[in-house]
């Protein structure tokens, strides 16, 4: 998540919770006044962003689920959803959330380096590296979109994205990685376009095998 896209989320948090203290006032503190067609509306509106921002699976979606879950009236259950919200906002501004969108990378990534894994168990060595280079390339624009890198060139024509090995000069060039790991990068996407483009005899098994193990130690050093 670029700073940018992280900006944009809080100020739709932000923009969430001022509107709703902004109604509450007619209210005062009497929740019991509080029409249960407002309370709804506010609780869509909380749970469709926190279910956009972290996904279904994230422990504020599921503190959410909780809450609906309970017997309390409506305008106490916005209340309390409007405190995960709260709790987001502050997880973001405070950085928190980096960490759980690494982790989801990092799951995602891997299950592809297990197809990969799977597929060259099974004979498949060019379809492995094939996936194998596509899970590298994904990595390569998580990784250009933490250092806030454009992943895409402009052009008269358009916009179009850009080359793997232009990601990857770039995140070097800006110390997201040494210049060993660049050289590397360069080595597995030559090896993938190979296997791309039919060059199957090009290459082995063997190095196939060790492309996948240092991709999976890559993108492990090298979260995004």
């Amino acid at each position: 998540m670029s700073k940018i896209e992280n900006e944009q989320l809080i100020m739709q948090l932000s923009d969430i919770l001022d509107t709703i203290n902004e109604d509450a006032k007619e209210y005062g503190s009497d929740l019991n006044k509080v029409p249960p067609f407002v309370s709804h509306k506010y609780i869509a509106i909380s749970r469709a962003a926190i279910l956009r921002i972290t996904g279904l699976n994230s422990p504020y979606c599921q503190q959410v689920n909780e809450i609906l879950a309970t017997k309390e009236y409506d305008a106490v259950k916005m209340v309390q959803i409007l405190g995960v919200v709260s709790a987001l906002r502050y997880d973001l501004a405070a950085g928190y959330m980096k960490t759980a969108e690494e982790l989801i990378h990092g799951e995602l990534f891997s299950d592809f380096l297990d197809m990969a894994s799977y597929l060259l168990e099974e004979g498949y060595k060019d379809a492995a590296a094939v996936i194998c280079g596509a899970s590298l390339e994904s990595h390569l624009k998580q990784l250009a979109k933490k250092c806030d890198i454009n992943t895409y060139i402009s052009a008269e024509s358009g916009t179009r994205p850009k080359k793997a090995d232009s990601l990857n000069s770039e995140l070097a060039r800006a110390t997201s990685y040494s210049v060993l790991d660049q050289k590397n990068v360069t080595a597995w996407l030559d090896l993938r376009n190979k296997a791309a483009h039919g060059s199957y005899d090009s290459y082995t098994k063997d190095q196939v095998v060790l492309m996948i193990a240092g991709i999976r130690d890559f993108i492990t050093r090298n979260t995004a």
